[in-house]
């Protein structure tokens, strides 16, 4: 992770704060991410970059356990199927690292 846990989590904060966990934004982020590939405005070190934090803030939410490396993989996996804009990843409810209140 390039940024420290602390700073992980105030950006969290920060993004929960300003209202930006709507799914609505979240598309809007992705479907500019595929645009911008596709445009070769991004390389793909860039889009990698992009989905790890996206990844990392997925695994340090305040109502996550500790994930497995499995559960890690699980997310890598989805956010690259989600990215390419291609193919559907199935409900959430599928994840295990979700605690019981999250969904």
């Amino acid at each position: 992770m390039s940024k420290t846990h602390e700073k992980q989590k105030q950006l969290h904060h920060d993004v929960t704060h300003v209202g930006l966990r709507a799914q609505a934004t979240a598309v809007g982020l992705i479907q500019l991410c595929i645009e911008l590939r596709t445009a070769n405005v991004l390389d793909d070190s860039a889009l990698t970059r992009i989905k790890q934090v996206i990844g990392d803030e997925l695994l340090l939410g305040p109502y996550r356990r500790h994930a497995s490396r499995d559960d890690r993989d699980e997310v890598r996996a989805r956010l690259d199927r989600l990215f390419a804009g291609e193919e559907k990843i199935g409900p959430v409810d599928e994840l295990q690292f979700l605690t019981e209140g999250d969904t």
